[in-house]
């Protein structure tokens, strides 16, 4: 196990009617704030009504932002941060899933930097001082509430990439269930893959004698598997919503990469299909963790595949490359059973893309830490999950 700090600092407030708490927070951070969520799906929760009165009970003053887009867009990362300019807003509130949490942190981060905020993403730039932040969940899959990273897309460059910071932590994050009950049938499936995946990323570690985290994710993968299914079937199943509304925070807060070395290849070639294609996260996911693991199996001395197929799928045998491929099996199954597709094609991405795909992943360098993988390794990748 490698050498780690452990902080997780953003306070959650879990459970029913929890939204109160706003309270309370609000007032003791901002007077002045900027209201960020998407398409307008908080006005149909009735979210937004309780969220302005309580803004309006104690004189917050505030801006909102709406329309957020999955896969969020630079664009309305610059607008936001032009609306706190302008109206020296103190405090940026998200109400949503992954893609309006995502970019409220982009917002927090370039309100106070002077440069192109894309500059975060692209690694010219560092993380040094931010806006706070508040979040209500809407959308369980991309643990954002309680994690400091954030993924925004750039339209003109075709790019989507990543940023991480402790400082974008959520000041505090309230998770109400019952919120993700009207969430559409394929936003949830592609939710729990999206939880799935992250699992993944971190299981599959080129780090040894990780058996701590390693059970840990097992045990979220179970979540995934049980309730998944009951919360496509059941879509107001409060028990399911909640196991997996939580299932997604602990899956990428940093409790299961405390200590090792994680991989995030197919989270990389992931953004960049989804950046050309718009395709929604998870699916593209599906479509790609498959095809990644086929690709790595083959070299993998630690066992990791041979633990994923016995411990979360129960295949025994005595042939090892028969036991990883009835793993990988299940795990395409699984994803199939939640109404996943299974090709790129399928998605929109053409043929004739794909090799420029995989130049633009690794152009700033080999992608992966399980495997490191060249532009050829992601090329042959993107062929295979076509």
């Amino acid at each position: 196990m490698e050498n780690f700090t452990y902080a997780i600092s953003t306070r959650v407030y879990f459970g029913r009617d929890t939204l109160h708490n706003l309270e309370f927070e609000i007032p003791k951070r901002a007077s002045r704030i900027l209201f960020v969520y998407g398409s307008g799906s908080i006005k149909r929760l009735g979210v937004y009504e309780e969220v302005t009165a309580i803004l309006k009970t104690h004189h917050i003053q505030y801006q909102e932002l709406s329309g957020v887009q999955p896969n969020p867009r630079l664009d309305t990362v610059k607008e936001g941060i032009r609306l706190c300019r302008d109206h020296d807003l103190r405090f940026v509130l998200a109400a949503g899933g992954g893609s309006v949490i995502d970019s409220v942190k982009a917002i927090a981060a370039g309100v106070p930097y002077k440069g192109d905020p894309w500059d975060f993403f692209t690694g010219n730039a560092q993380v040094h001082n931010t806006l706070p932040i508040g979040t209500v969940l809407t959308v369980a899959g991309t643990g954002s509430e309680m994690n400091g990273n954030a993924v925004i897309t750039n339209t003109t460059s075709q790019q989507k990439l990543a940023v991480r910071s402790d400082l974008l932590r959520p000041q505090f994050s309230i998770l109400d269930p019952s919120f993700t009950f009207t969430v559409p049938r394929e936003q949830t499936a592609a939710g729990v893959v999206d939880i799935f995946s992250h699992i993944l990323e971190q299981y599959f570690s080129p780090t040894p004698d990780t058996y701590v985290q390693d059970r840990i994710s097992e045990s979220l993968l179970y979540t995934c598997m049980k309730y998944g299914p009951i919360a496509l079937r059941e879509p107001n199943n409060y028990n399911a919503r909640a196991q997996l509304m939580w299932t997604s925070s602990l899956a990428l807060n940093g409790l299961l990469t405390y200590g090792k070395i994680t991989d995030w290849a197919t989270h990389a070639i992931e953004h960049k299909v989804s950046a050309v294609t718009d395709v929604t996260h998870g699916i593209g996911l599906a479509i790609l963790t498959p095809a990644w693991m086929e690709y790595v199996s083959k070299d993998d001395p630690a066992g990791r595949f041979i633990d994923y197929a016995q411990h979360i799928w129960g295949i025994d045998g005595r042939k090892k490359e028969a036991v990883v491929k009835k793993g990988i099996e299940k795990t395409k199954a699984f994803f199939a059973s939640l109404g996943m597709p299974s090709r790129l094609k399928d998605v929109g991405v053409q043929e004739s893309q794909l090799r420029d795909m995989a130049a633009s992943i690794v152009a700033s360098g080999d992608v992966g830490k399980f495997r490191r993988l060249n532009e050829d390794n992601v090329y042959t990748i993107l062929k295979n999950a076509y």
